[in-house]
């Protein structure tokens, strides 16, 4: 008996450091990043991007994004509306599977968009939509190299190659994450050509929703660094999100809250 019970002491103790040395998956490294990035119910944030040249402000823009992850697919639909500058302000982006929808209340009119279009400097209208990159990405682990982020600390990371799987923004990227907590700190986006089209570093962290999350990506231009966007994410919120916001037709009369 008292060799039965100390059997199943040591298996008892012995499963939790096995847990831990199990190797971590590609698939699961970049979804605990988007966990880090993405709360887990619906949510609305204000996104401000300020375009630098040369370090010299250019243009200034912000808008209230609201985001529900769809159960079905795992992806958020997220709707986009435009607060500032004052001639963009009552414009909507809608983001709904594949297909980005833009109304201008001015038309009155819904046309489809691209979301690799750029929307100010060097973010495009899909970088201002919330998105889960294990949807959108087979991920393959490169290995780990320590990098400088955002604040020149050096991080130990887990370094990921992504290939889209088909309805991404780009083609190719290039990702770091913190080995350390699973935050996605730096990442190098290409087209189908190879081009490499900016960088991003994720920073800015702090307590928001539950959890450490990064409230700035700082983009750079992928020719010319001396062209760069600054995004800043502001004034999260748990929100109730109707599904009817999510249907095109319902553009013209979206106010938000």
């Amino acid at each position: 008996m008292r060799t039965m019970i100390s059997a199943v002491v040591l298996t008892f103790f012995a499963l939790p450091s096995y847990a831990v040395q199990t190797p971590k998956t590609a698939d699961g490294i970049v979804a605990q990043a988007d966990a880090v990035r993405n709360p887990d119910n619906p949510f609305s944030i204000v996104v401000s991007l300020t375009e630098y040249r040369a370090g010299k402000q250019e243009n200034s823009m912000a808008l209230n994004v609201y985001s529900k992850e769809n159960t079905a697919t795992g992806q958020y639909r997220t709707l986009a509306l435009f607060l500032k500058p004052p001639k963009d302000q009552g414009k909507v982006m809608l983001k709904n599977g594949t297909e980005l929808w833009f109304y201008d209340p001015t038309s009155k009119s819904s046309v489809r968009i691209s979301p690799q279009q750029r929307l100010m400097g060097q973010a495009s209208n899909g970088d201002v939509m919330t998105a889960n990159m294990h949807k959108d990405y087979k991920a393959e682990l490169a290995g780990e190299e320590t990098i400088m982020d955002s604040a020149k600390a050096k991080v130990p990371c887990y370094k990921l190659n992504l290939t889209s799987r088909g309805d991404s923004n780009y083609y190719r990227v290039e990702y770091w994450v913190d080995k350390a907590d699973s935050r996605p700190l730096k990442g190098k986006f290409y087209s189908d050509s190879g081009r490499l089209l900016k960088i991003v570093y994720y920073g800015g962290y702090r307590t928001e929703l539950g959890r450490e999350r990064p409230t700035e990506a700082i983009i750079i231009d992928g020719v010319d660094p001396k062209l760069v966007t600054k995004m800043i994410f502001d004034s999260y919120n748990n929100r109730k999100i109707p599904e009817e916001w999510f249907q095109k037709e319902y553009l013209p009369r979206f106010k938000g809250d």
